[in-house]
């Protein structure tokens, strides 16, 4: 079975206001990620701007099938 990971999350910009997830799901290759590996997932893959503070909350590891399909696959 597959490693996902299931959590909250809040982002903080630096010119003001901030969105925030819960129980947001990303696919992950190991056993762990760091918060920090995280938070710097988050903000790349949406392409956010300005962020400030970023902060992991109820992080858990779920065994669950990866949903996102590898480089390789059609």
């Amino acid at each position: 079975m597959d490693k996902r990971v299931l959590f909250d999350f809040e982002v903080e910009f630096t010119n003001g206001g901030g969105i925030q997830g819960q129980e947001f799901r990303l696919d992950i290759d190991g056993d762990d990620i760091s918060d920090e590996e995280l938070a710097r997932y988050i903000v790349e893959d949406m392409r956010l701007l300005m962020v400030g503070k970023v902060r992991i909350l109820n992080k858990k590891i779920i065994n669950e099938k990866h949903k996102r399909r590898s480089a390789g696959e059609d």
